[in-house]
């Protein structure tokens, strides 16, 4: 497995090197208070204000429908990672960290200028239910119906403080080590583990 070396760009800190000993030593249930001292992390917006519009950081769950693994496969969480970056790109949003589960996905993610996270969110999840439920059709029989790939409704959290980023971050990062997918986070390449670890620019933009 490849030795952690500090990024140059990002603070020397020992303690934000893989940890091989499992998830519960980076804080998943007691976050130290220098947790997010691991992350870059970039200078929140004066002003903040709880609503859509107030240039907040959204830390954003959405499920399969009835939690199926629609993303179970790699060819999936490829395209799911190809088609946010595209999202990205169009509505010129901030994204500082994420992570494809097998049936569901993590984001956090800033506000686009000129739409709201509601518009980007719609616009992902049509896109990659389209593109996957379409796959699907062509093998199902004559006249059979392809059931809904998401639950129409996301979990929407607020991010206002650094500290509050950075345990965010480590929950995503862990969570497939959490779910015995992985012996560490950096061997799940559908996050954005490996640009903070090591320094890896992945399918998707990370503000920095």
């Amino acid at each position: 497995m490849k030795e952690w070396v500090p990024h140059p760009l990002r603070p020397t800190n020992p303690s934000y090197a893989p940890d091989r000993t499992g998830p519960q030593r980076v804080g998943l249930q007691n976050p130290r208070p220098s947790l997010w001292r691991r992350y870059k992390i970039p200078a929140m917006p004066k002003g903040l204000r709880r609503w859509y519009g107030g240039g907040d950081l959204h830390y954003i769950t959405c499920s399969c429908y009835q939690r199926e693994p629609f993303l179970g496969s790699a060819l999936r969480r490829d395209l799911f990672l190809n088609i946010f970056e595209q999202v990205r790109e169009k509505y010129e949003f901030q994204v500082l960290g994420y992570v494809v589960m097998p049936e569901h996905i993590h984001l956090l993610i800033g506000e686009p200028d000129e739409r709201s996270i509601a518009v980007v969110m719609q616009v992902l999840k049509q896109r990659v239910s389209q593109q996957c439920l379409a796959r699907r059709r062509s093998r199902l029989p004559k006249n059979g119906a392809a059931q809904p790939f998401w639950y129409p409704r996301s979990y929407d959290f607020n991010v206002f403080s650094e500290k509050k980023i950075a345990e965010k971050l480590d929950y995503m990062h862990w969570n497939p080590v959490k779910r015995g997918l992985v012996e560490s986070p950096e061997q799940w390449r559908w996050s954005s583990y490996r640009f903070y670890a090591l320094g890896e620019e992945g399918p998707v933009k990370i503000d920095h």
